[in-house]
């Protein structure tokens, strides 16, 4: 057992101990039983990441690529240029789509698997205009398409902003999809990851708006794959389930109840499409492993311990989540610093940073507790803070 000081929750340093290892049996091939997506973070030129540098500049391109190949190298998808790259939070198209073609590039020669995600950032400012709106989706869909790639069609802030009825999202969605060459994962990303985003599909009731989405997918259910659901609302998702037209399958966004969710009901289950999983991959990698080999018990056992990680990490202000997998990434020896495109790692105290020490040390997350209590001395030292013991 690995110990260290860091601050609790009252600013009083104590003792946070770092387990051992967790002992998981991952695997290298992707699961057969479900269709699982980590989605991926970027990481940054810790000497170029600031507002004054343009984003392309302040991505570190062979670390942030040797990130997607260790999710491969468990049996993970990758799910790309989303908003857990901190797209529309320091990466705009420009950077996503580079992002995407080199990711793409990667894993033909990997054989890995990936989904990208498309969405109508290359506009400047609000707009009113729906079909603006609906080429922005397009531009996006035709470069990725033309690379090989599937995409994610993200929810787009513009249109939440223009769009003034629930027929403007069917409008828009029904022209976008009418012209992609491959099935599409829609995305419902509630407002507690992005709070513009608030309203969606035409309403703010959740479920009056699952009616619009269970429309826009039964109207085009041959250029459907499924929809992720990021509500973080579990019954709503459950409901979602009973109601998606077939063949379509709902992919589960919610870091809160991932594992029941995944799990299913024995009638019906979600695919996991999840920023969580790229903080605890070699987890998601041994739970399926177990899953695969039709133990339920041992899926269970592997993962509900993460689940704590999980809701911490993702705690209010859930947008600035990305910055817990980045610190946890970077505690583990997957990357070199912690440092965030725009300086985004400030969007967490170190109290919470503190926090999820405990937590992930507890789970046995750390592959070199040494290396990660070292790493955690020297950030919080640097802040005036911490002791290792």
């Amino acid at each position: 057992m690995t110990h260290l000081m860091l601050p609790d929750s009252d600013g009083v340093l104590s003792h946070v101990e770092i387990a051992a290892p967790a002992a998981l049996r991952t695997a290298s091939a992707p699961p057969s039983c479900r269709t699982v997506y980590a989605a991926a973070h970027v990481v940054a030129d810790p000497l170029r990441a600031c507002d004054a540098v343009p984003e392309g500049e302040q991505i570190d391109w062979d670390a942030t690529s040797e990130l997607r190949r260790r999710l491969w190298s468990l049996g993970l998808g990758v799910a790309e240029s989303m908003d857990t790259a901190q797209r529309g939070m320091g990466l705009k198209w420009d950077g996503a789509r580079e992002l995407a073609l080199r990711t793409l590039a990667d894993a033909a020669e990997c054989g890995g698997e990936v989904v990208v995600g498309i969405a109508t950032d290359q506009i400047s400012g609000p707009t009113s205009d729906l079909g603006r709106i609906r080429d922005a989706y397009l531009e996006q869909i035709i470069d990725i398409e033309a690379a090989g790639g599937s995409v994610v069609m993200m929810a787009s802030r513009h249109l939440a902003g223009a769009a003034q009825s629930p027929e403007d999202y069917v409008k828009v969605y029904g022209e976008v999809l009418a012209q992609a060459r491959r099935p599409v994962i829609l995305h419902w990303l509630g407002a507690v990851f992005d709070p513009a985003l608030a309203g969606y599909w035409g309403h703010h009731e959740p479920k009056a708006a699952m009616a619009t989405v269970v429309d826009i997918i039964g109207a085009h259910a041959d250029k459907v794959r499924g929809i992720k659901v990021s509500l973080l609302d579990a019954a709503l998702e459950v409901l979602l389930r009973e109601l998606i037209p077939s063949p379509a399958k709902v992919f589960t966004g919610d870091d809160f109840n991932y594992v029941d969710l995944i799990a299913g009901d024995g009638t019906r289950h979600s695919e996991a499409l999840l920023g969580a999983f790229a903080a605890v991959p070699r987890f998601a990698s041994a739970a399926f492993a177990r899953l695969d080999a039709g133990d339920m018990t041992g899926f269970r056992d592997i993962l509900e311990p993460t689940l704590p990680l999980s809701r911490l990490v993702f705690s209010a202000p859930t947008q600035y989540y990305k910055a817990g997998i980045a610190w946890l990434t970077y505690l583990d020896g997957a990357q070199n610093h912690f440092r965030m495109l725009k300086g985004f790692e400030t969007g967490r105290s170190l109290l919470h940073l503190a926090e999820l020490v405990r937590v992930a040390g507890g789970l046995g997350l750390f592959s070199d507790p040494d290396l990660a209590a070292q790493r955690a001395s020297a950030y919080f030292a640097a802040h005036g803070l911490g002791i290792r013991s």
